[in-house]
C-alpha cells in the first residue's frame, strides 16, 4: 500500500518517471537491469532480500544507478550498513512526499542526501564493542531461550555461554543481562 502511494505521488512530479515497481528485494536487480533507472528508491525492510543487500548487488551490477534508501528502521547499525553499501541517500520512510521528490532529484544530480536524525543516531552510538559471537549470543538471550538451549544452538557449553554473557555485560557497562539487552538494542547493535 505504501509503495503504491509513493509510486502514485512520484508519477505527478515533474522530471521524475517511475520506470519499475517491485515489492520484493530479490526482484530489484532484475527489474533494474531491464529498466536501467538513474535512481533506485529502495526500502530497507523488504521480503525476499533486504534492501541493503539488494542495494549492494544493484550498485555492483549497475554502477551508474544511484540508490536512495528509505527506512522505518532507524537503528544505528542499519544506518551504518546502508552507508557502507554505499547509498547516495538515506531518508526516513515517513518523510513528506515533497522531501522525497527533492531527495530523488538531488541524488540524481550526484548529491548525497542523508537524514540528519538517522545519521546522528548512528554517530552517537558508534561501532559495537561486541564481537559477532557476543552479539549473536545476546540476541539468543534476548529471545528468552534457556542457557542450555543457547549453548546447544551455538555449540557452546552452558558455562561458556555464561562466561560470554558476563563479558557482554561488562563490555556494555550493564547491571545485568536485561540491561545489556536494552543497551545493545537502543544502540542498534543487536
Amino acid at each position: 500500500m505504501i509503495r503504491g502511494a509513493l509510486v502514485a505521488l512520484l508519477t505527478y512530479e515533474d522530471g521524475i518517471e517511475v520506470v519499475s515497481d517491485v515489492g520484493r528485494g530479490d526482484e530489484i536487480v532484475p527489474a533494474a537491469v531491464r529498466s536501467r533507472p538513474d535512481v533506485a528508491v529502495l526500502d530497507i525492510g523488504l521480503p525476499g532480500l533486504d534492501g541493503i543487500s539488494a542495494a549492494a548487488e544493484l550498485t555492483s551490477r549497475l554502477p551508474d544507478c544511484r540508490v536512495l534508501m528509505l527506512t522505518a528502521i532507524g537503528s544505528p547499525a542499519t544506518v551504518r550498513q546502508a552507508l557502507a553499501v554505499p547509498v547516495r541517500g538515506l531518508l526516513a520512510k515517513d518523510a513528506p512526499a515533497e522531501q522525497l521528490a527533492n531527495s530523488i532529484r538531488r541524488v540524481h544530480e550526484g548529491e548525497f542526501v542523508l537524514d540528519p536524525e538517522l545519521v546522528g543516531a548512528a554517530l552517537e552510538h558508534g561501532e559495537s564493542p561486541l564481537t559477532i559471537r557476543e552479539a549473536t549470543l545476546l540476541q539468543e538471550v534476548a529471545s528468552g531461550a534457556p542457557m542450555v538451549e543457547i549453548g546447544t544452538r551455538l555449540r557452546l557449553s552452558s558455562g561458556t555461554v555464561r562466561n560470554y554473557l558476563s563479558n557482554v555485560i561488562a563490555k556494555l557497562g550493564a547491571r545485568n543481562r536485561l540491561d545489556a539487552i536494552r543497551i545493545a538494542r537502543e544502540a542498534g547493535w543487536i
